[in-house]
């Protein structure tokens, strides 16, 4: 029994007060069930001025923020009323502790979820910080289909600002995910997909329409003046300090991210609380977030530009536009300069320099084990296969199953996909990444990688040169279910003997998803203590779609039964019922 501190001959409204805000105090304290219900449907939208149909999630697009806080219980129940198409959602971060089967990985995790058809989603969102949510199947995120996750921790955070925002990035094609993916496994043509039409910044960006081959017969189509592509304002109060949650979710592009004469301090990234440095230009990766705090303390008296621009890619796209809008100022003020030229989309340095730049903080170290049990080395090669263009890991074009492979361990179904495991290394000392290689042996496999239980795993991400002549280019990796300390990165060939000698062992950040900078290496280590089967894959969606990606499986056989839900298609047709 509580005692209550307070005279029980006290106001009777006084009581009442005070039971209130001790309820209060409780409920803000304690767990709680967050409850979403999310319709998935295409309708038209204009999100560059240019109409085309997009994914939307109860009519928005990008979709709603899951608001959290550390310890909450997240309920999702989704229907998908896209008429024609399979769905699934992965929680990008969220690392599905006990419950690998909602990581939301169609053909991984689950069976995919049918046009009608209406799933639930229930996981715990454990460790506080700025996570990511988008589909899962195909290649449909590039259509409109996702979000961010924000969780608030429970204990005080290493720094202080007045507000907060959230910003998420994306590059934006005109043409439809059917397109692109047919284009993708055509052999003769294969048709790239291109470089995107427009940036967007929240869901807004602005196409020239007067690009387009007959604009006076596609006013209807696209459309300068339509609210929907109305710049993103970003209003501000001078000399407040506000904690930009900042996102990308992009289908090919690096991007570099800078507000207009402000400097921005990076606080945050993938959840892992930084030892505070000072960028003018964010350098943001698909898959990755980061946290920064901007004070608005430049001259209140304008606003200024808030831009994006491709970067690692031969830039074509025009920047991404918005306002930092300093308040009385109209938030339709056009900044009176020129939007800040970006860096040069070719020089790797600064990109590196950011990624050497980012450690823990120190008073949330979470030191990496010493040495590793094993260590895979995945080099990112380019080649054809059987006459098509296919992305390799370690010359291994990886397929996904027809039957997830979390179901098919756990239910046992052995032809469900090949037993032979990927390599775990390559040809050390033959393979020149400098140079166009034949690879003549490359094969196509939906093999996956076995790994001990609650061991340390080494991953060893190796760039080479593409097809193209004096081409390497950067990936962002993404790996599921955990996170990973980035022991270290280099240019040129790992070597296995001399360069593990360079690991920070002292301070790593760690983080879901990392680039591989061109022509180098990038070295990880992850405690495999999650069971399930966990894909970890580049975060491009045309590269993981051409095969760049691999599936770690870790102590299935402490799983208990698994849910009904997630089963229903290849072999387990027949399993699925409604729980």
């Amino acid at each position: 029994m509580v005692k209550l501190p307070f005279s029980l001959r006290m106001a009777p409204t006084h009581v009442f007060l005070y039971l209130f805000l001790c309820l209060a105090s409780l409920s803000s304290s304690e767990a709680r069930i967050r409850h979403y219900k999310w319709e998935v449907k295409y309708e038209f939208k204009s999100p560059d001025c240019f109409k085309k149909l997009v994914i939307t999630i109860n009519g928005r697009s990008p979709g709603p923020t899951i608001q959290a806080q550390q310890g909450d219980t997240i309920i999702v129940e989704l229907k998908n009323s896209l008429l024609t198409e399979n769905l699934a959602i992965h929680w990008h971060g969220i690392r599905q502790l006990g419950t690998p089967w909602f990581d939301g990985t169609e053909g991984v995790t689950q069976c995919p979820i049918l046009p009608g058809d209406t799933f639930k989603y229930q996981f715990v969102v454990d460790r506080p910080g700025t996570y990511l949510y988008h589909s899962h199947y195909g290649m449909q995120r590039e259509a409109g289909l996702y979000g961010m996750i924000k969780v608030s921790p429970r204990d005080p955070e290493p720094f202080t600002y007045d507000y907060e925002r959230s910003i998420l990035l994306n590059d934006w094609f005109h043409k439809s995910t059917y397109e692109q993916a047919t284009g993708l496994s055509s052999k003769d043509p294969f048709v790239w997909v291109g470089e995107p039409q427009s940036l967007l910044i929240n869901g807004r960006g602005r196409f020239n329409c007067s690009k387009l081959a007959t604009p006076s017969l596609d006013a209807g189509v696209c459309n300068t003046s339509n609210p929907d592509c109305s710049p993103y304002v970003q209003t501000v109060i001078p000399g407040k300090t506000y904690r930009l949650r900042i996102g990308s979710l992009t289908a090919l592009s690096a991007l570099s991210f800078q507000i207009e004469g402000h400097n921005m301090t990076v606080v945050e990234a993938d959840g892992h609380y930084v030892e505070p440095f000072v960028v003018q230009n964010l350098f943001l990766y698909s898959g990755e977030t980061y946290s920064v705090l901007v004070k608005a303390d430049r001259d209140p008296s304008r606003n200024y530009w808030i831009t994006s621009n491709v970067v690692g890619r031969n830039r074509t796209t025009p920047p991404g536009l918005g306002v930092f809008n300093y308040y009385p100022n109209h938030p339709r003020r056009s900044p009176p300069s020129t939007p800040p030229s970006p860096p040069a989309w070719d020089d790797v340095k600064p990109r590196v320099a950011q990624s050497l730049a980012i450690k823990s903080h120190p008073a949330h170290i979470i030191k990496p084990p010493s040495t590793s049990d094993r260590v895979i080395v995945l080099l990112n090669t380019q080649n054809k296969i059987d006459g098509y263009f296919r992305w390799s890991v370690n010359n291994v074009s990886f397929t996904l199953p027809h039957t997830p492979y979390l179901v098919a361990l756990k239910q046992n179904i052995t032809d469900a996909f090949d037993q032979t495991p990927p390599p775990d290394g390559y040809d050390f000392a033959g393979y020149d990444i400098s140079i166009v290689q034949n690879n003549t042996n490359a094969t196509s496999s939906n093999g996956i990688y076995r790994l001990k239980f609650n061991t340390t795993v080494d991953i060893i991400l190796q760039n080479a040169n593409t097809m193209n002549k004096n081409n390497s280019e950067t990936h962002p990796w993404h790996l599921h279910g955990h996170d990973f300390w980035v022991m270290g990165y280099g240019e040129g060939k790992f070597d296995v003997k001399s360069d593990p000698k360079k690991y920070n062992l002292v301070n790593p950040i760690m983080k879901n998803t990392v680039p591989v900078h061109t022509y180098g290496w990038t070295a990880l280590r992850f405690r495999t203590d999650n069971p399930g089967v966990w894909a970890f894959h580049c975060h491009i969606e045309a590269h993981f779609f051409m095969g760049m990606g691999v599936v770690f499986e870790e102590g299935i056989e402490r799983l208990g039964e698994i849910p009904s839900s997630i089963m229903g298609c290849g072999k387990t047709k027949g399993l699925h019922f409604k729980p």
